[in-house]
């Protein structure tokens, strides 16, 4: 963990739960972006706020990036993020990135929700879904780095 910096860790998840407040205190919806982005196709009566917080993820991206200059792995100052794909596979990262958005989606659907929902909100809550959930997540993600070596 030589990359490890509690203070923008601190502050995303600061960033992240004040996020997730104020959806759930002025929209009186939970912040699970999978449910929000699912229902923009066919789209639902209420599209309009789920386009305006899907928009202010990418923007909010978008300016931390200009605001903190070097913004990468590590905090500022860290080595840019950059796509990792299996070795010795003749697919390119665009197809890798297709089947995970795919193989995401069809688990966020099955599953009933995606990390941000049932981790940060769910938990937040104490929904007995969202723990057993978050559990699984977290045996997944374990099982992923232990076969794929990757980190």
């Amino acid at each position: 963990m030589e990359s490890f910096s509690p203070i923008s860790a601190a502050a995303g998840g600061v960033l992240i739960g004040l996020a997730a407040a104020v959806l759930w205190l002025g929209n009186g919806r939970i912040a699970g972006i999978s449910g929000i982005f699912g229902q923009l196709l066919p789209p639902a009566r209420t599209v309009v706020w789920r386009l305006v917080f899907l928009a202010s993820l990418v923007i909010g991206t978008l300016a931390a990036s200009y605001l903190v200059p070097g913004l990468g792995i590590g905090g500022p100052g860290g080595a840019p993020a950059r796509l990792v794909t299996p070795a010795n596979t003749p697919l390119p990262a665009v197809v890798w990135i297709a089947l995970a958005g795919l193989l995401t989606g069809f688990g966020t659907k099955i599953g009933n929700g995606c990390t941000s929902g049932h981790g940060v909100c769910g938990l937040a809550r104490l929904s007995r879904r969202s723990f057993v959930a978050v559990g699984v997540f977290f045996v997944v993600a374990m099982v992923t780095v232990a076969v794929t070596g990757i980190v």
